[in-house]
């Protein structure tokens, strides 16, 4: 039999027991922070414990394009305007109204050029009156003349006539006159044959005064004819003049009725009835007038380093603001030689032709246009981050390596991101030392600032030819500073770089994780790309070979320390 329990020690621990409860209360919710803390701590390590961000090789599809916004136009617009200065008082066509070539789209008044027609009409008759009355004269001055001419005739034969009547009183008067010498004949009889050749000789005389009067008739008539035909020549020149007068007229009065050259669609209607139109100065435009809107053209602003890849006949895919979820498609059609200089910014304008089959596009769109330069499908492709990246102290200053630029802007940016990169590779690749290292930064620096002099003035070919030279010169220079073991290393990655450049493409570098855990670079030559992805054309990398995009050590921007631990950041429990 157990002894009986103390009443105060009952009492006790029925006390404790709360107590026990609590206290293993908290230690598990010690134990739970300190789990937690262990696990979310701030790095108290090395910064190499940090990990990078890897990705992979792979095989895709890369299309190159260049981005540029533009303007829908139509492929023809006519602008119907106005010869004549009037008031508009009929309009037959509106906004969206097909017309055809030849249609009235308005008249103008035309009261004033009929009226002016009436008179020009009245004068044209008057002249072809006067034109009759002369071509009367001359031909009554024509029957004269005929006339006169047989006067002549008529006298002529007269005169003839007594020529014949006066040899015959000759011949009686001399036959009398021998008679009467040999005493047989009477003196009468030759004295009347006298009288026959005396009035023989003067009718002759009459005959002769008659055709010289008859023929300064004739010439006078002449005259009269020359004066006549004359006037009929006048009154011709008169008609013609009064009906050219009158065709003028009649080409105002058809001016008066506005008519679309063309057959199309009204897109503009610039003036309202009632309205009056001077042209005196310069035609005023009345239509805008788009000849056939299933055919339309993009005039789109391309940036000069962009422009070398446009060729006619690429593929262009575009999307408008009033269709945000559509696509449509074109292909280039020109790129206009003549550029334009806004604020130092040279572009060139691309014509773009689309097929607008169901009217959706509408003159003055705007266009947001990607043209494909190049497709390239089931290339090996690299993300354009793991181009970008460089670890950190490696050439901190240097740009990173960047995807394939035109051949323009890759030899305008020799002096400055490449420049940059060629010495990054250098000091990379050729551990120069200090004093090394400063001569080549120092000769790089004085190409890159007497690049930009050299070139000013210079035509595409001489630019090539100087920068050949220059590049020539620079690569002797950075030989001389080097020992020569490394300038045997140098010679060696120059001739290199030579074979690589006569390969299709441009130098870049990516960097893997070596043995060491550390970023190790790798050349490699690249080709297209779609801004995300670039193609790999050759190198030392393989497909699903992982290559560094980011992450690693991030050098403290924290003041040194004299000893110690090294900065933690914020306690979180």
């Amino acid at each position: 039999m157990l002894p009986p329990l103390d009443a105060g020690v009952v009492a006790g621990a029925t006390m404790g027991a709360p107590l026990r409860n609590w206290l293993i209360g908290s230690a598990l919710a010690a134990l739970v922070l300190g789990g937690g803390y262990w696990t979310l701590r701030p790095s108290g390590g090395t910064a190499s414990e940090t990990a990078y961000r890897m990705a992979s090789v792979d095989r895709g599809q890369i299309t190159a394009a260049v981005r540029a916004t533009g303007t829908l136009t139509p492929v023809t617009t006519v602008l119907v305007g106005s010869q004549l200065s009037g008031q508009i008082v009929e309009i037959l066509a509106d906004y969206n109204s097909q017309v055809k070539a030849g249609q009235v789209v308005a008249r103008l008044n035309s009261d004033q050029i009929r009226t002016r027609r009436d008179a020009a009409q009245a004068d044209l008759q008057q002249a072809r009156a006067d034109l009759l009355v002369k071509q009367a004269q001359l031909d009554r001055a024509r029957v004269a003349r005929t006339k006169a001419e047989s006067t002549i005739k008529d006298i002529a034969a007269q005169r003839e006539r007594t020529n014949a009547q006066l040899a015959d009183a000759r011949r009686t008067f001399d036959r009398q006159n021998e008679l009467f010498n040999r005493n047989t004949g009477s003196q009468q009889n030759l004295d009347t044959a006298r009288t026959q050749v005396e009035i023989q000789t003067a009718s002759l005389a009459s005959n002769e005064a008659q055709i010289a009067s008859a023929k300064a008739e004739l010439s006078g008539l002449d005259a009269d004819i020359l004066l006549a035909e004359g006037q009929v020549k006048s009154g011709k020149a008169a008609i013609s003049q009064r009906d050219a007068k009158l065709r003028d007229i009649l080409i105002d009065l058809e001016r008066t009725d506005i008519r679309s050259p063309v057959d199309g669609v009204v897109v503009q209607r610039q003036v309202d009835l009632g309205q009056t139109v001077a042209a005196s100065l310069s035609t005023p435009t009345l239509f805008q007038i788009a000849q056939d809107l299933r055919i339309i053209d993009i005039y789109a602003n391309v940036d000069e380093a962009d422009v070398g890849r446009l060729k006619t006949g690429q593929p262009v895919s575009f999307t408008v603001n009033a269709y945000p979820n559509r696509s449509f498609e074109g292909r280039v059609e020109m790129v206009r030689l003549g550029a334009q200089t806004i604020q130092n910014v040279v572009t060139y304008t691309g014509v773009i032709r689309v097929e607008n089959a169901d009217m959706a596009l509408l003159p003055g769109m705007t266009a947001n246009l990607q043209v494909v330069t190049e497709d390239r499908r089931d290339v090996l492709r690299i993300a354009n981050a793991a181009l970008r990246f460089r670890p950190p102290g490696a050439a901190a200053n240097a740009p990173a390596a960047t995807a394939p630029q035109t051949p323009m802007a890759r030899q305008g940016g020799r002096g400055g991101a490449a420049g940059a990169a060629f010495r990054e590779r250098i000091e990379t690749e050729l551990q120069p030392t200090p004093e090394q290292k400063q001569a080549i930064a120092t000769l790089l620096e004085e190409r890159r600032a007497g690049a930009r002099e050299a070139m000013a003035g210079l035509s595409e070919e001489e630019r090539r030819a100087a920068f050949r030279s220059a590049r020539t010169e620079m690569l002797a220079k950075i030989a001389g500073v080097l020992d020569p073991e490394r300038r045997a290393k140098f010679e060696a990655m120059m001739q290199e770089g030579r074979g690589a450049s006569r390969q299709q493409g441009t130098p870049g570098r990516v960097y893997v994780i070596g043995e060491d855990g550390q970023p190790q670079a790798v050349p490699v030559m690249l080709g297209s790309t779609d801004g995300a992805y670039t193609e790999l054309v050759s190198g030392e990398v393989k497909e699903g070979q992982a290559l560094v995009v980011g992450g690693g050590p991030r050098p403290t921007t924290a003041p040194a320390t004299t000893g110690g631990p090294p900065v933690r950041g914020p306690r979180l429990f």
